[in-house]
């Protein structure tokens, strides 16, 4: 043998050399001679990406007497399978039909059949932690995301930051050799790293998704999202509004990625992480699905009704135990349906309609990726995890939902009937960003209860899902009733791969995985085995549990998710109602056995505060709405003038100028041409709440949209031609975002008096007698010189509105209020009046 090939033999060999385990993997397997274009190897996963193997051929002063030899291709172990990992958004148990739900869910119902439900399957209670628990195998502060994004706070386990030491699932499987892919909803990028300045290395292709279709942050405008392919924002639903949806799209995308991967490279299995916004408020179906929800008549009488139909679908599915009770209705949070008024009935009944057909929607597009699998020959060795919600239920729409979602994230969670009645027959369009009554969401959690956001309440976080794999799983259309929780995930498809973790990505060593691998429970003679993951914690804003080996403490619950605007608990840890379950004997959490057993709540408690330090989820923070208005290091910390001397779009919230709880000073400086000029300056927000700058009909406007329930309008004299000054400035009367330290909402949506000016002269001031105080809209971007996604006033202007004049600079100065000191004095006496 030469000697230099015998030495790359033996550097191979040692690199590569894999550990069996229970799923496909072997020792290293290498097809094919070594050198030769055709080689392939396995990894070992020891250091990702894999160190360049030294050259083994020959090399002589001619190419005639030198050997080549080429490193081989890395693939995955023979016979790891495709894997098409989904999620849905805010739904709980009671919603598929899979699990009882009265919502047809065939897609879901398909692969339950084909392979086997799970009835035990955890969350984190909100959409980013449950994200990042999901594609890391980490807990979710272990991971950066105690929160959701836009709530990120300066700790490790809240700053929405996924650190190096922890690689993704895609980024492993990417190195081992798979096509990797991302479509839908993210919502794991900082909201201070989403612009076009980067950095990039948190977004999906920096997290090893080689292609990312979708929307980077919370929630959506299906009709009109800000979306990207991979970091390019894209457009493909202008001149096809009202009729382009992105549930469709994304369906459509992904079977095309699919079908590109396929003709390429036949043998390269696929990853794709599938996450749609559905069922994620704005509730947008097409109106064909709406129909055909309308037709069956489901929710005609009323939501306690369908909590128990749905209970009863349940116990006949035997996907929860017969003897199992309901909680109560709580009548005192819920008004019962008898009690609603013939409005009220009527609006929630297009609400719930409208939710329901989004979800039937929304699985219908995931059963034409799933069919494309089958059509390109591979669905035996595809492993499908179909994971319904990402927490339970959403409640943020309050007791009488909302047509608009923006409003209940500036407070206000309270429109009567009467007022919403103006949109019912646009609900679920474009012209909504619409939410439901929280009584629906109170009955799709069924049988637990409470709702998204609440960590103590398996309303909260006990979510369900199916899992097929054909060649694997032979036990078809069994029940699971192990415990499992989102983090054990990863560990479950490095092991169906054939894969061990990797020791080290990027020189960087690689905390441990902390899920469990649920792949035993694949196989018939483990259905009733006990679980492998024996404890886990949750905790979300304040509200906390731990799971130990059957048994639940947790924190009673108090605050709805709708109230998330008022002073926070100052002290989460301890100032709580314990309660205590047994849940192989209460399995829907319904006996708190607390008070028969006062050591094992003291014991418990002393387990939740060891696991909260281990996974960094201290200082525990109660605080809600605070938490959106919270100093971030964006690239605008700190900055006072912003200037632009050029059109530029799509610079989302997180990154643009943020003159809210504050005064400001927008100064244009523009040319006129003869004939006169029209359009956007500068805007930010869209059709449910934010501001734009403009000329309409050569007039200067300012405009406020006060959450589209309100529209405050300055406008000045038609412009002569020529160079002019048009200035916006407005004085803010509130002591701002600083009194939120002390746990006061008091210097937040205060008043202020607003000035337009032409060339120095003052030509219209009014009084917003209230301002918005937490945000404008997420998923719409601030822009210069156009508008894109929808306009704050489409009686004014429809999209783009480009500038027609001359921006010759811009100029924005934004002045925040300083606390004085008796500012200061006041507000700790009312802190510590209120402790």
């Amino acid at each position: 043998m030469n000697m230099k090939y015998g030495k790359v033999v033996s550097w191979l060999v040692a690199l590569l050399t894999a550990t069996a385990v229970s799923g496909p993997a072997l020792a290293q397997q290498v097809t094919g001679t070594l050198g030769s274009p055709s080689a392939t190897t396995t990894l070992s996963n020891k250091q990702l990406p894999a160190p360049d193997p030294r050259f083994g051929g020959v090399i002589k002063d001619g190419a005639l007497q030198s050997k080549a030899w080429w490193a081989p291709r890395v693939v995955p172990p023979k016979e790891a399978p495709n894997v098409l990992l989904i999620i849905t958004d805010d739904a709980g148990f009671g919603v598929p039909s899979t699990f009882g739900g009265v919502i047809p869910t065939p897609t879901m119902d398909r692969i339950a059949s084909e392979g086997l439900r799970y009835n035990r399957v955890f969350s984190t209670a909100l959409c980013s932690p449950t994200r990042a628990a999901l594609i890391t195998g980490r807990n979710h502060h272990s991971a950066g995301f105690g929160v959701i994004s836009e709530q990120s706070t300066g700790f490790p386990g809240y700053n929405s930051v996924i650190a190096k030491d922890k690689a993704t699932i895609g980024r492993i499987l990417k190195e081992n050799g798979y096509s990797t892919a991302w479509f839908g909803k993210d919502h794991n990028v900082p909201a201070f790293e989403a612009s076009q300045a980067g950095p990039f290395d948190r977004w999906p292709t920096g997290m090893g998704f080689e292609y990312f279709y979708g929307f980077i942050g919370g929630d959506a405008n299906q009709w009109q999202p800000n979306l990207f392919r991979n970091t390019t924002q894209i457009y493909p639903f202008k001149g096809q509004e009202g009729q382009w949806n992105l549930v469709t799209a994304m369906a459509d995308d992904a079977i095309d990625y699919m079908s590109r991967m396929h003709q390429i490279n036949p043998s390269k299995p696929v990853f794709i992480k599938y996450a749609p916004g559905a069922t994620h408020a704005p509730h947008h179906p097409t109106k064909e699905w709406v129909d055909k929800i309308r037709a069956l008549k489901l929710f005609d009488d009323g939501y306690e009704k369908l909590r128990e139909r749905i209970f009863e679908n349940q116990k006949k599915l035997g996907v929860v135990p017969a003897d199992i009770k309901l909680s109560p209705w709580p009548n005192e949070m819920l008004k019962p349906w008898d009690q609603l008024t013939a409005d009220e009935k009527k609006l929630f009944i297009r609400q719930v309609e409208v939710f329901a057909a989004y979800a039937a929607y929304n699985d219908y597009e995931i059963g034409r990726v799933v069919q494309h699998f089958q059509d390109l020959g591979k669905l035996d060795n595809t492993l499908i995890i179909y994971i319904n919600g990402d927490n339970g239920t959403s409640a943020e729409g309050g007791p009488l939902g909302t047509p608009n979602e923006v409003a209940f994230f500036n407070g206000i969670n309270a429109l009567p009937a009467e007022v919403q009645m103006k949109w019912y027959d646009v609900w679920g369009t474009e012209q909504t960003y619409n939410h439901m009554s929280a009584g629906w969401s109170w009955a799709f959690d069924t049988p637990f209860d409470w709702f998204k956001q609440s960590a103590n309440r398996l309303g909260g976080i006990n979510q369900n899902m199916v899992v097929s794999w054909p060649a694997r799983i032979k036990d078809k259309g069994a029940l699971r009733e192990q415990f499992i929780h989102v983090i054990d995930v990863v560990p479950t498809i490095l092991e169906a791969a054939g894969l061990k973790a990797p020791e080290m990505v990027d020189g960087i060593k690689q905390a441990p995985i902390e899920g469990t691998s649920f792949a035993y429970t694949f196989d018939a003679r483990n259905a009733k085995v006990p679980s492998r993951h024996k404890t886990q914690y949750f905790e979300m804003m304040g509200q906390w549990a731990l799971y130990d080996d059957g048994w639940l403490l947790s924190t009673k619950a108090g605050r709805a998710p709708w109230e998330a605007f008022g002073p926070a608990n100052p002290d989460p840890l301890n100032n709580h109602v314990f309660q205590l379950y047994n849940l192989n004997q209460s399995w829907n959490q319904e006996e708190d056995v607390a008070a028969k057993y006062p050591q094992k709540v003291k014991e418990m408690r002393a387990k939740f505060l060891a696991e909260a330090k281990k996974y960094q989820a201290l200082p525990l923070d109660a605080s809600v709405g605070a938490r959106i208005v919270a100093p971030r290091p964006n690239i605008t910390a700190g900055r006072k003038e912003f200037v632009y001397t050029r059109p530029m779009t799509g610079l989302p919230q997180g990154d643009s100028p943020n003159i809210l709880n504050a005064s400001y000073t927008f100064t244009a400086d523009i040319e006129v041409p003869q004939g006169g000029a029209e359009g956007m300056i500068v805007t930010s927000g869209g059709r449910f709440a934010g501001y734009g700058f403009y000329l309409l009909k050569n007039k200067p406007v300012w405009l406020w949209n006060l959450a589209d329930l309100k529209r405050m309008k300055w406008e000045g004299p038609e412009l002569s031609p020529g160079r002019h000054t048009i200035e916006f400035d407005f004085k803010y009367q509130g002591l701002g975002a600083g009194t939120l330290a002390f746990n006061n909402f008091s210097g937040l949506g205060r008043p202020g008096v607003g000035t337009l000016k032409v060339d120095g002269k003052v030509v219209d001031t009014q009084t917003m007698e209230r301002t918005l105080p937490m945000i404008l809209q997420w998923d719409e971007a601030f822009d210069v010189g156009s508008d894109t996604l929808t306009g704050v006033n489409d009686a004014d202007y429809k999209s783009p509105f480009p500038f027609t004049g001359k921006l010759n600079k811009l100029t924005i100065t934004v002045d925040r209020p300083q606390l004085s000191a008796q500012d200061i004095q006041k507000l700790e006496a009312a802190m510590k009046g209120k402790d």
